[in-house]
C-alpha cells in the first residue's frame, strides 16, 4: 500500500470514529432531554373521618298477611285497586251476606223462644216452691220444676252461643284491612265463588316502618366489641341505606335487634335495623347496602384510597421525596372511609403520595409531580 493510501485509510478510520462518537453523544443528549414522567400527588393529611362499615342487606316488611275468606259465598264487592295504600279497618271485600243475615234472624227468634220457656219454667218453679212450703205439693214436684228451669236456662245459653256464631259469620262477609299498608293484586273478581278453600285473595304488606336484615361477619363483630371495651370505637352508630341504583335513602335507621346465635353456614351474626318509610320508597325484599357510621368523627392520618397499592407483602404507597425522587413506603391501613385510607403506620403528615400515574414510575425515578386538583 502506498503512503497516500495509508493516509486515506487512516483518515477514514478517524472520520468513522468521530462520527460514532458524535452519534453516542447525540443519543446521550436525547436521553437527558427526555422529560420525567408526570404524576399527581396528594399529601398525607389529618382528616375528620367517621368510621364506617358496609354490609349487604335485604328489606323485610314488618307485617305481611294473606287475606283469606273465612266463610263461603259469592263475592259481591272488591273495593280497592292493586297497589293501593289502605287504612286499618278499610273494607276490601264483601261476600254476599243474605244467607248469614237470615241465620242471625233465625238465631234471634230461637233465643227469644227459649227465653220465654225459661221464664215460664222459673214461674212454675216458684209456684211449686210455695206449694211445698205449705205442704200442698210433694217435694218431687218442686224437684221436677227446678230441673225444667235448669234445662231451659241451658237452652238459652246454647242459643245465645248460636246467635253469637251467626253474627260472627255475618261479620266475616266483610273482609277489612287489619293494619295500614299497601295491598297487592286481587286473585279473584266480583261474582266469583270464594271460601276458606280458595286460598289467599290478596296480600297486604305494611311498609312503614320497614326493617333491613343484614349479616355481619363474626370476626368483624368481635373486633368491634374488643374496640368498644378498649374505648377506641364509638358505642352509637348511624345506620343509612344505599339503594340498588347507588342513591342514598334520606332517613336514618336504628339497630333494634342483634341475633344471639351465629349462622354456621356463613359464620355471621344477623342484625336488624328499623327505618321509617312514610312514602313507601323502600320495598319489601329489596337488596340494599347497609352503611354503619360512627356517631362521632375523629381526626386521623389519611391518604386518598387510590394511592394505596398492594402486593404479596402487603400495602404500600409511592412517596415523592427530596429531589422529586420516588420512594416505596410500606404502610399499615387500619380502615377505609369516604374514599380515604386511614394510615396507622408508615407515613408522616405532609408527605406526598402518588395518586395518579403509579403505573408509569418505580422507586428511584425522578418525576414531575403536580398537586391533585390542579387541572
Amino acid at each position: 500500500m502506498s503512503e497516500l493510501g495509508s493516509m486515506r485509510g487512516g483518515a477514514l478510520l478517524m472520520g468513522g470514529a468521530a462520527f460514532g462518537l458524535a452519534m453516542l453523544w447525540h443519543g446521550a443528549g436525547m436521553a437527558q432531554e427526555a422529560p420525567p414522567p408526570a404524576v399527581v400527588v396528594a399529601p398525607a393529611a389529618i382528616v375528620d373521618l367517621a368510621e364506617t362499615a358496609r354490609f349487604n342487606g335485604r328489606l323485610d316488611a314488618d307485617r305481611r298477611v294473606s287475606l283469606v275468606a273465612r266463610v263461603g259465598g259469592t263475592l259481591k264487592e272488591v273495593n280497592f285497586q292493586p297497589g293501593d295504600r289502605v287504612r286499618e279497618g278499610q273494607l276490601l271485600y264483601r261476600i254476599e251476606p243474605d244467607l248469614y243475615a237470615t241465620a242471625v234472624t233465625e238465631a234471634e227468634g230461637a233465643l227469644k223462644s227459649a227465653e220465654a220457656t225459661r221464664d215460664l219454667a222459673s214461674l212454675d218453679r216458684d209456684r211449686q216452691a210455695q206449694l211445698v212450703e205449705r205442704q200442698a205439693a210433694p217435694q218431687a214436684a218442686l224437684d221436677n220444676a227446678e230441673a225444667m228451669l235448669a234445662r231451659s236456662e241451658g237452652d238459652v245459653i246454647r242459643l245465645q252461643g248460636s246467635l253469637e256464631r251467626a253474627r260472627i259469620n255475618l261479620s266475616y262477609t266483610e273482609i277489612t284491612a287489619p293494619f295500614d299498608g299497601r295491598i297487592g293484586a286481587s286473585a279473584v273478581d266480583e261474582g266469583a265463588l270464594v271460601g276458606p278453600e280458595s286460598g289467599a285473595l290478596a296480600t297486604l304488606i305494611q311498609l312503614d316502618p320497614i326493617h333491613v336484615v343484614f349479616p355481619v361477619p363474626t370476626a368483624a363483630l368481635r373486633n368491634y366489641v374488643e374496640r368498644l371495651e378498649a374505648g377506641s370505637a364509638a358505642r352509637e352508630a348511624a345506620v343509612t341505606l344505599e339503594l340498588a341504583n347507588g342513591s342514598r335513602y334520606d332517613r336514618p335507621g336504628d339497630i333494634d335487634f342483634v341475633d344471639s346465635a351465629v349462622n354456621a353456614g356463613t359464620d355471621s351474626v344477623t342484625l336488624r335495623a328499623l327505618f321509617d318509610n312514610p312514602d313507601g320508597l323502600l320495598l319489601d325484599g329489596e337488596l340494599v347496602r347497609v352503611i354503619l357510621t360512627a356517631a362521632a368523627s375523629e381526626g386521623v392520618l389519611a391518604v386518598p384510597q387510590e394511592a394505596v397499592q398492594r402486593d404479596i407483602q402487603g400495602a404500600f404507597v409511592l412517596v415523592v421525596g427530596e429531589g422529586e425522587t420516588v420512594e416505596q413506603r410500606r404502610v399499615e391501613v387500619s380502615r377505609t372511609s369516604e374514599g380515604f385510607s386511614v394510615i396507622a403506620a408508615g407515613l408522616q403528615e405532609g408527605e406526598l403520595v402518588i395518586t395518579e400515574g403509579v403505573n408509569k414510575v418505580r422507586p428511584g425515578m425522578v418525576v414531575d409531580a403536580a398537586p391533585a386538583g390542579n387541572g
